[in-house]
């Protein structure tokens, strides 16, 4: 008789865990609902419901957590995310927050611990590296912050936010070399937000400012540069005549299909395999390249005259819609060169 009430207790207390478990991802769904629609009172109400019935949901907290945050509520975001970082099971995402909050509240000290430890954690963490680069500039310091940047570009090659976090600091000094390249793998990875259009306009004025005057000469023949710049900028300059006669859209295409020949002709991808020449390699074999660069250069140059293009070229503008629309860029690590 024992054993069968036994039994029953524990059959009885399975179903009731279920059914505390469907309450809770009812209660968590709804929160997020109400956090979506900005009513974060009734967000608050919910969580805490829910919070009670899976007190241990690491999802759930985290985004309670953000509520606060949200709510400007700094204080019980941190306490929250204090307790989640020492979870056996904490993930990038909970360093992540906290480090916002910090932030937020100029606990800049703390945040410069929390990210060092976070990064101890996950040592290829690419968020956590931009995160901790963005700390080090909001305190001036540049040097400090571009070293996380490229940090995370070598670790994490596909987190967007490292690229356009560096490109713009290198824009800051005159590195064109890196904005090209880190501005394009950026719009690569990430292709439809505000700030794709941002570097778009940031690439088309680098290669401006490159080919004036002698600015190529100086930055081709710096004795600092990698391997990998040196051989870049020696295939560049075999078409860097036809910038003579402008930088336009047109032109940029007609150097960069000169590039891509050259750099291939010349074997240079088997001592330096690279995913973005791949790339335009691909789209140039496949017709799409002047599409591709139509879509940097034409946008950022002036946005009525690529509508214009794309209604003169509408089935090259459509061909390359659509094989952006259904692939993924990515970059296979151990294609950084520094």
């Amino acid at each position: 008789m024992k054993k069968f009430l036994a039994f029953c207790f524990l059959i009885s207390s399975f179903y009731t865990s279920i059914a505390q478990e469907q309450d809770a991802k009812k209660l968590y769904a709804t929160a997020k609902d109400f956090m979506r629609q900005g009513d974060y009172d009734n967000a608050t109400l919910v969580f805490e419901n829910a919070i009670k019935a899976e007190p241990n949901n690491l999802d759930m907290l985290k985004d309670f957590a953000f509520l606060n945050f949200l709510k400007r509520d700094f204080a019980k975001s941190i306490e929250i995310s204090k307790t989640l970082i020492e979870r056996v099971d904490a993930d990038e995402q909970c360093f992540q927050m906290l480090g916002m909050t910090y932030k937020a509240i100029a606990e800049y000290k703390e945040c410069n611990k929390l990210y060092k430890r976070g990064l101890k954690k996950f040592p290829t963490s690419g968020v956590l590296y931009n995160d901790f680069g963005e700390l080090l500039a909001i305190q001036k310091d540049m040097n400090a912050a571009i070293e996380q940047w490229e940090n995370g570009i070598e670790l994490s090659p596909n987190y967007s936010s490292n690229y356009f976090n560096a490109a713009n600091y290198y824009a800051r000094t005159n590195n064109f070399f890196k904005v090209i390249i880190y501005g394009e793998l950026f719009i690569n990875l990430e292709s439809y937000t505000a700030r794709t259009a941002d570097t778009k306009a940031l690439l088309l004025e680098s290669y401006k400012k490159l080919f004036t005057a002698d600015v190529f000469d100086k930055l081709s023949s710096d004795k600092n540069n990698s391997a990998f710049e040196k051989l870049f900028f020696a295939t560049l300059d075999k078409s860097k005549s036809i910038a003579a006669a402008g930088i336009t859209a047109e032109n940029l295409t007609a150097i960069r299909t000169s590039f891509v020949l050259n750099w291939f002709h010349e074997k240079n991808n088997l001592k330096f395999p690279f995913r973005l020449f791949d790339h335009q390699q691909y789209l140039l074999r496949e017709g799409l390249f002047d599409a591709y660069n139509q879509w940097i250069f034409g946008a950022a140059t002036s946005p009525s005259a690529y509508q214009t293009w794309i209604q003169t070229h509408d089935k090259q503008a459509a061909d390359f819609k659509l094989f952006q629309q259904s692939r993924v860029f990515k970059i296979p690590s151990g294609q950084y060169y520094r």
